[in-house]
């Protein structure tokens, strides 16, 4: 018989440096958990091809990602290699409200501002196995110009600096290998009691007997 505990849920955060695998780890988690949804940011960044309107991003103008700014509309927000990110509020808050995780892949600067409005954040840090490996995964990637993927680079140590800003950290060395320990962190977060709202009812009719 399988028992059916009310759970609440929570935000899991994924960063690192550009090329460190977070985006790849991120398409992996969401294929094989079940109750987990993806949280898609707001951008003031050109769409680059393949990408999807409401499914890789919301694709803003900077007047109109101000306005959400100063209406209090989203979540975390941040300058990152000249264009705005930012999390809208209201579609995670409706999938937390529902028992769902929601996935963030977002940098230390919108990590740091959901943790000081939230409890209820889990935080994973990706890191390459070394900067000459990162290096190599932004050039098979193939998506920016070279001015960019330098300044990609360049960033990447200050980035990396925030790695013990976060609670759990990970090493990307083989990717089957960092899917499982995610996939481990999340399993295990889901478990705790403070995430179990259901688990106080379930007991108290364990020890009436019935």
């Amino acid at each position: 018989m399988t028992v059916e505990i009310k759970r609440r849920g929570m935000m899991l955060v994924l960063s690192s440096p550009s090329g460190a695998g977070k985006t790849t780890l991120s398409r992996r988690l969401l294929e094989n958990e079940h109750n987990v949804v993806m949280s898609v940011s707001a951008t003031t960044r050109p769409k680059r091809p393949n990408e999807v309107e409401g499914r890789d991003y919301f694709f803003v103008d900077e007047k109109e990602f101000q306005r959400r700014v100063a209406a209090g509309e989203l979540l975390e927000h941040a300058l990152v290699f000249g264009h705005h990110y930012g999390t809208p509020k209201k579609p995670v808050m409706d999938a937390l409200a529902e028992g769902l995780d929601v996935l963030f892949d977002i940098d230390w600067q919108g990590t740091q501002q959901l943790r000081q409005q939230r409890d209820d954040v889990v935080s994973i840090f990706v890191l390459p196995p070394s900067r000459a490996e990162l290096e190599n995964r932004l050039r098979a990637r193939a998506q920016d110009p070279p001015e960019v993927m330098a300044r990609r680079m360049a960033k990447a140590g200050d980035e990396i600096s925030h790695w013990a800003e976060y609670d759990y950290v990970i090493v990307n060395d083989e990717i089957a290998r960092a899917q499982a320990e995610v996939g481990t962190i999340l399993a295990a977060e889901r478990l705790k009691r403070t995430r179990q709202p259901g688990i106080p009812e379930f007991v108290e009719t364990l020890m009436k007997g019935e």
